[in-house]
C-alpha cells in the first residue's frame, strides 16, 4: 500500500507540469459600457439573444464561454479592447 503513494504522487507533479489545453473566458464586470459589453458577448456567443446576453452581463462575473482551445480564448479577450470589459 506504502509502494502506490509515491508512484500517485509523482503522476499528480506530472500532470500539474502539462500545459492547460482548455480555457474560460469570464467576464468580471461590465464596466460603465454595458451596452458595448452587450454586444461584444453577442459576437462571442452569436446563439444567445439580447436579453441572454443582457441577462449575463447583468449577472457578472459569469463564465461567457467554458472549455475553448487558447486560440480561441485569447481572439475572444482581443477582441474586447474597451477598458472597461475585464475579461479573465
Amino acid at each position: 500500500m506504502a509502494a502506490a503513494a509515491p508512484a500517485a504522487g509523482a503522476a499528480g507533479a506530472e500532470a500539474a507540469e502539462e500545459e492547460k489545453t482548455s480555457f474560460n473566458v469570464v467576464l468580471t464586470a461590465a464596466g460603465d459600457q454595458k451596452i458595448a459589453v452587450i454586444k461584444a458577448v453577442r459576437e462571442i456567443r452569436p446563439d444567445l439573444g439580447l436579453k441572454e446576453a443582457k441577462d449575463l452581463v447583468d449577472g457578472a462575473p459569469k463564465e461567457v464561454k467554458t472549455g475553448v482551445k487558447k486560440e480561441e480564448a485569447s481572439e475572444a479577450k482581443a477582441s474586447w479592447k474597451l477598458p472597461a470589459r475585464r475579461l479573465n
